[in-house]
């Protein structure tokens, strides 16, 4: 029986992390001395890697204030993990959906710009962990669009283009999907609008996890 694997993002599919991210990013910039970054802007930037979207936020900035934003933002979030500062709730309805796919022969990955260390203590929080058989992050990949988790994801899980499903909230997950030969399916209570989703490549946009499941085993 062929695999059937299902990829997912992390923030703004899984889990809410604005909130961290955007406090993150203000606390980096302002330790570069750069202007404090839009909060909208910090959203639509997440699912990049940091490098990447610091750079899309702080395109004239030096290539020192930059290396000190990045800096300061992984501080940031590691202090906060330490104190139990770090609010990152999983969306309603997602650790259901997890498990009733995993029940119903899925294989489960997540390919996300965070960071291995971040990811694993999310996943741990939240109990979730077990369910996934591949973890792709940004530590050893190019940043999203670029199809290399993606394909990092199916040759781990042993599974083809044509089964594998990545699931995500940004136009960055949607093209990455597509240029890595796979189904992209949108989630609507992310980051990104539907119409981008749609305009990137998705299949579809899912209202909610209920819908989503639906889409994926339709």
């Amino acid at each position: 029986m062929s695999v059937r694997l299902a990829v997912f993002d992390c923030d703004g599919t899984l889990a809410d992390g604005q909130a961290a991210v955007c406090a993150a990013m203000a606390r980096a910039f302002n330790a570069a001395g750069l202007p404090a970054p839009d909060r909208a802007a910090v959203r639509r930037s997440v699912g990049l890697s940091l490098p990447q979207a610091i750079a899309r936020l702080a395109p004239a900035a030096s290539a020192e204030a930059r290396a000190i934003a990045l800096d300061t933002y992984k501080s940031a979030f590691r202090q906060a993990r330490v104190d139990g500062s770090l609010h990152e709730p999983l969306y309603d309805g997602i650790a259901g959906l997890l498990r009733g796919l995993a029940q119903r022969g899925w294989v489960l990955g997540v390919a996300t710009g965070k960071s291995r260390r971040g990811l694993d203590a999310c996943l741990t929080t939240h109990t979730i962990a077990d369910l996934f058989v591949t973890l792709q992050t940004a530590d050893h990949h190019p940043s999203k669009p670029h199809p290399a988790m993606l394909e990092q994801a199916m040759a781990e899980a042993g599974a083809t283009p044509s089964g594998t499903v990545m699931i995500g909230d940004t136009a960055f997950d949607m093209a990455m999907a597509r240029s890595a030969g796979a189904r992209a399916l949108g989630v609507a209570w992310g980051y990104h609008e539907p119409a981008e989703l749609l305009a990137a490549g998705a299949e579809a946009v899912a209202s909610d996890p209920a819908e989503l499941a639906l889409l994926l085993d339709g």
